[in-house]
């Protein structure tokens, strides 16, 4: 879980919208395609590496992946959302 005060002042480094958290639902969903190599983010590169959480840019098409609870806010490291 990101700390509320951090979330308000994090923007999406491509767009510059506010980002959500994913619910854990979502997370889930992504953990069980990378568990099972089908999961690439945005350069093309598998991921490989489980997500504790994640944050979405408002329209919801990438999700930013949070490793041991710092979110990863690089543009190419974004995953495509494939799931509902």
């Amino acid at each position: 879980m990101i700390d509320k005060e951090l979330l308000e002042i994090l923007v999406c480094p491509e767009t510059g919208e506010p980002l959500e958290e994913a619910n854990w639902e979502v997370i889930e969903q992504l953990n069980e395609l990378i568990e099972h190599g089908n999961l690439v983010d945005r350069s093309g590169e598998k991921v490989s590496d489980r997500i504790e959480g994640g944050l979405l840019c408002r329209g919801g098409k990438y999700i930013y992946p949070v490793r041991e609870s710092i979110p990863i806010l690089l543009i190419q490291n974004a995953i495509p959302i494939m799931v509902t």
